[in-house]
């Protein structure tokens, strides 16, 4: 593990950087979209910019992870820890392996649970597309389509446009949401389209 270049790299898809665990809704957020996605690694004891800052003691740490990762996250998760030590200073490694059981959801501050994913450096809601996706992608293996006029109207609308949305999707055709959402994920299931999440939008290309 070059602990060392993937702090210069900075935080992404997969590695968040924490100075302490101050909040179990929070830890679990960040730890079930790594789950939901390809997994991922905190390092507690670095700043946001990657100064390396250490821990005094990591039992503190190590414990609320353990309780958000229990009790603020269903299916509950399995963290894997290791302590590192960067130039004296104590680093906890935290490891969350991608999720053979999607989609996990956390407790938020609400009291509801929600499905998180991991876009960039940030832990986002998931759409109820994407929730479906995750639910499905386990026990499907490949999603036999069988293409009625929507799903044509569709494509032929991506191959002069490239994207569209839910929303735009439901006009061009003139139908629900939920109908709408349920030719998507299996659209998206079966290989055609990818899904694109980003903070402010979700959109819809062909693969």
């Amino acid at each position: 593990m070059n602990l060392k270049r993937q702090i210069f790299e900075g935080e992404g898809v997969s590695l968040d950087f924490k100075k302490t665990i101050t909040s179990c809704e929070k830890i679990a957020k960040t730890m079930v979209s790594f789950a939901n996605n390809v997994g991922g690694r905190l390092l507690i004891g670095v700043l946001d910019d990657g100064t390396i800052i250490g821990l005094k003691a990591e039992d503190e740490e190590r414990y609320m992870i353990t309780k958000a990762a229990h009790f603020f996250a269903r299916p509950a998760l399995e963290p894997l820890f290791e302590e590192v030590y960067f130039d004296g200073k104590l680093i906890l490694v935290v490891d969350i392996p991608e999720s053979p059981d999607k989609p996990h959801y956390s407790l938020a501050e609400d009291g509801k649970w929600w499905v998180y994913i991991r876009v960039k450096d940030k832990s986002v809601l998931a759409s109820k597309v994407v929730v479906d996706v995750l639910k499905r992608s386990a026990d499907v293996n490949g999603v036999l389509i069988e293409y009625s006029s929507k799903e044509k109207a569709l494509l032929e609308h991506l191959d002069k446009e490239e994207r569209i949305t839910v929303k735009e999707f439901c006009i061009l055709l003139n139908i629900g949401r939920r109908r709408a959402q349920r030719i998507l994920v299996d659209l998206v299931l079966s290989g055609i389209l990818r899904v694109h999440t980003t903070e402010k939008e979700e959109f819809y290309t062909a693969s």
